[in-house]
C-alpha cells in the first residue's frame, strides 16, 4: 500500500492535504453557529459579545488546547482516534473499554447527522433567490450523489479537495474582515469577561453554550483523522483555520450588533448576510462544495471507525473493501447503506437546518467525555504527575460537562434521535464483546504434547483415507504448545483428518496500526507446523493470502516440502492441495445460564448470522474452506434419570 508518510512531514503539500481532509467539519461551521446562538430571539448586543467571547475561548481551551496540543501527543504509530487511543491503554485497565465504546458509537452516531446539516445549511442560501425552493429534494439529491460515489474510491475526488478548502477558509476570512472594518469594536469579546458575563449573569446565557458547542463538534474527528497527515501539518495549518474561522464568527458578530433587535426570518442566516448580493450565487456553490467535502470526510471516517473496531472486536465482521492501493481508503458497504438511509430520513424528519441544529451537538458531547476519561488513563500511563492528571481532569471535565448539560435541553427538540442512534450502536458494540466474552471464557485447550504420537500416527495410517495434503486450522490460542480441544475433536474424533502436514495458524491483533509480521515453530518434526501472524489493528486480515506468502519463503529456505505424497504427482512436483477447517462454536441446547447471559448469547447469534463468516472476514478461499460445527457446552444441565427394569407391553397387561 502507498505511505502516507510524505504527507506526514510538514510541508506546502501536506499542509493543502490537511486542509482538505482534517477540517471539513469544523470548518463547516460558520455556516450554523451564530444563526442558532441568535436564534428566532430579537438580536441582544450583550448576548452576541457573550456569545463571540464564548466562541472564541471555546475554540482555544477546547479545539486548541485539549485537541491540537494535548491529545494529538498520544498517537499510536501515527494514527489518533478514540479506539486508536483506547488500543493504546486497553492492556492497563480492562474499564476503559466502556468509554471507548460509548465514545464510538456517539461518534458514529454524529455521523447521521454532520452530512445533513453542514449540506442543508449551504443550499438554503438558494432562498434569498426563490423564498419557497425545496432544499429538502436537493439536499437529498447531493447526498445520493455521496454515498453513490463511495464505492469507486475518493482518491480522485480528495486531490481537489485541499486547494477548494484554502478557497474556503480563504473566504471566511475576507467575509469577516469586510465586517470588522466598519465595527472593530467586536474584537472586545476576545475578553473573556464577557463570556462570564453571559454565563454567570444573563438568565438565558448559560443555554445559548448549546449553540457555541457547534463551533468545536469537529474536533474529534481531527483528531481521528490524525494517520492521514499527521501531527506537525495539522498543528500548522490549524493556526490558519482557527484564524479564518474566528475573523469570520467575528465578522458575523459585528453584523448582528449593527441590527440590535431584528428578528432573524426563517430564511435569514448571518453567515450570508454578510456576503455582498453579486457574491452570494458563488458563496453558495462554495459553500456547497465545502459541506460536501465535510460530509465525504465524515463517511470516510466512518468506515475506519468500524474497520478499527471490527479489529478489535468490537463489531461484529462485516465485508470491507479497498477500492484503491492508497491506504485508508476503505469503503464498507453494509455502513455505507446505514449511514445512506439514516441521513435520509434525518433530512425528511428535520427538513431545516435550523431544526437540526437543536439536535446537534448532544451525542457528540459524550465522544468528548470520554475522549478526556481515556486521555487521562493515557496520561497515568505515561506516568504523568498525578496533579497534572487531576488538573486536566478538572479543566476539561468541567467545560464538557457544562456543554453537556447546555446541551440537554436539545433532547426534546430532536436530541433524542443521536442518542437513540448512540446507544443503538453501543448495544451492538457490548453485545458482539459481550457475546464473544461468553463463549471463549468457556473454550477449553489442551496441551499439544499429549496428542502429537496420536497425530503423528494418523498423518501415516494409509487405512485412513487422506482429507487433504495440508490441514490449516485457526486457533486462538496465545500458548504455541495450545489448541482448541474443538481443534483436537475435527482431527480426530469428526471424520478423522489424515493429512501430511498438520497446520496451526493464530493470529494476534496488535495495538500497534500498522505491523506485519510473522513468527513460525515446528512442533512435531516437519509435520505439525505453527505460524503466529501479529498484525496491526488497521491491517486488513487477508489470511489466505499472507499464508501463501510464507509457505513460499519457506520453501524457498528449503523448510518444508509442500508437494503432494502421491508417486504420480510428486514426482513432477505438483503442489499438494491445501484445506483449511473453520469450526464455528455453536451453543448447545444443554446449557443452563443466567438471563442476562441468555439474552446476550441470543443477539449475539442474531448479530453473528448477519455477519460476514469467518472463512470470508479472514479472506479464505471459499473453494478450499471445510466448515464445521462445535457444540458449546457453557454450563450443562444436571439431569438425573432413574433405571428401572425393562417391562414389556404384555407384562403390562
Amino acid at each position: 500500500m502507498q505511505s502516507h508518510s510524505a504527507h506526514h512531514k510538514l510541508s506546502l503539500a501536506g499542509l493543502l492535504v490537511t486542509l482538505g481532509i482534517i477540517f471539513g467539519d469544523i470548518g463547516t461551521s460558520p455556516l450554523y453557529v451564530m444563526k442558532a446562538a441568535i436564534g428566532q430571539e430579537a438580536i441582544n448586543e450583550e448576548i452576541i459579545y457573550g456569545v463571540i467571547s464564548c466562541i472564541l475561548w471555546t475554540l482555544t481551551l477546547q479545539t486548541t488546547f485539549k485537541y491540537v496540543v494535548l491529545t494529538l501527543q498520544a498517537d499510536n504509530r501515527g494514527e489518533g482516534g478514540i479506539f486508536s487511543l483506547y488500543a493504546l491503554i486497553r492492556r492497563s485497565r480492562k474499564w476503559l473499554l466502556y468509554p471507548a465504546m460509548i465514545g464510538g458509537a456517539a461518534l458514529l452516531a454524529d455521523g447521521f447527522i454532520t452530512p445533513p446539516i453542514s449540506i442543508s445549511a449551504a443550499v438554503e442560501g438558494l432562498r434569498y433567490y426563490n423564498p419557497e425552493i425545496n432544499t429538502v429534494s436537493i439536499v437529498i439529491s447531493i447526498l445520493v450523489v455521496i454515498f453513490a460515489i463511495q464505492q469507486f474510491g475518493t482518491h480522485w475526488v480528495g486531490v481537489a479537495f485541499g486547494p477548494i478548502m484554502f478557497i474556503w477558509f480563504s473566504m471566511l476570512a475576507v467575509l469577516g474582515i469586510s465586517q470588522l472594518l466598519y465595527h472593530p469594536e467586536v474584537l472586545r469579546a476576545i475578553n473573556p469577561m464577557y463570556a462570564y458575563q453571559l454565563l454567570a449573569i444573563h438568565p438565558e446565557g448559560y443555554w445559548v453554550l448549546g449553540a457555541v458547542f457547534l463551533c468545536t463538534t469537529g474536533a474529534e474527528a481531527l483528531y481521528s483523522d490524525l494517520g492521514h497527515c499527521g501531527k506537525a501539518n495539522i498543528r500548522v495549518s490549524w493556526i490558519f483555520v482557527k484564524c479564518c474561522l474566528l475573523l469570520n464568527y467575528f465578522g458575523q458578530a459585528a453584523w448582528a450588533i449593527d441590527h440590535s433587535g431584528m428578528v432573524l426570518q426563517k430564511q435569514d442566516n448571518p453567515f450570508y448576510l454578510i456576503m455582498p448580493q453579486a457574491f452570494l450565487p458563488y458563496g453558495i456553490v462554495v459553500a456547497t462544495m465545502a459541506s460536501i467535502i465535510a460530509s465525504q470526510a465524515l463517511i470516510s471516517g466512518s468506515f475506519t471507525l468500524i474497520s478499527e473496531a471490527m479489529r478489535l472486536n468490537l463489531w461484529p465482521k462485516i465485508r470491507v473493501f479497498f477500492p484503491s492501493d492508497m491506504r485508508g481508503q476503505i469503503f464498507v458497504p453494509s455502513i455505507n447503506l446505514i449511514l445512506f438511509v439514516g441521513t435520509i430520513l434525518v433530512t425528511l424528519y428535520f427538513k431545516e437546518s435550523a431544526e437540526m441544529e437543536a439536535a446537534y451537538g448532544l451525542a457528540i458531547t459524550l465522544t468528548m467525555l470520554m475522549t478526556t476519561i481515556l486521555y487521562s488513563a493515557y496520561l497515568h500511563f505515561k506516568r504523568v504527575h498525578i496533579l497534572v492528571i487531576g488538573l486536566y481532569l478538572i479543566v476539561f471535565l468541567s467545560i464538557e460537562l457544562s456543554f453537556f448539560f447546555a446541551n440537554l435541553v436539545k433532547f426534546f427538540h430532536g436530541g433524542y434521535v443521536t442518542l437513540i442512534l448512540a446507544g443503538i450502536l453501543g448495544m451492538v458494540m457490548y453485545v458482539w464483546y459481550r457475546g464473544r466474552q461468553i463463549r471463549n471464557r468457556y473454550v477449553d485447550f489442551v496441551n499439544l504434547n499429549d496428542y502429537m504420537p496420536l497425530i503423528d500416527e494418523l498423518s501415516h495410517d494409509d487405512g485412513v483415507p487422506k482429507f487433504a495434503t495440508h490441514a490449516v486450522y485457526l486457533t486462538s490460542a496465545n500458548n504455541a504448545m495450545q489448541v482448541e480441544n474443538k481443534i483436537i475433536y475435527s482431527i480426530l474424533q469428526q471424520r478423522p483428518k489424515r493429512a501430511d502436514i498438520y497446520w496451526f495458524v493464530h493470529v494476534d491483533v496488535l495495538e500497534a496500526p500498522h505491523t506485519m509480521e510473522y513468527s513460525v515453530k515446528f512442533l512435531h518434526a516437519k509435520n505439525i507446523v505453527r505460524i503466529d501472524f501479529r498484525l496491526g489493528f488497521k491491517v486488513e486480515q487477508k489470511i489466505n493470502f499472507y499464508f501463501r506468502k510464507v509457505i513460499e519463503e519457506m520453501v524457498e529456505r528449503n523448510e518444508i516440502n509442500v508437494y503432494s505424497r502421491y508417486q504420480s504427482l510428486s514426482k513432477n512436483k505438483v503442489i499438494g492441495d491445501f484445506r483449511f477447517i473453520v469450526i464455528d462454536k455453536l451453543l448447545s441446547y444443554d446449557n443452563r445460564i443466567n438471563v442476562v447471559d441468555k439474552f446476550i448469547t441470543y443477539f449475539f447469534n442474531i448479530l453473528k448470522k448477519l455477519s460476514t463468516s469467518d472463512e470470508k472476514s479472514f479472506g479464505l478461499d471459499s473453494s478450499n474452506v471445510l466448515l464445521e460445527k462445535f457444540p458449546l457446552l457453557i454450563n450443562p444441565r444436571q439431569v438425573k434419570i432413574n433405571r428401572v427394569p425393562y417391562r414389556s407391553v404384555n407384562d403390562d397387561e
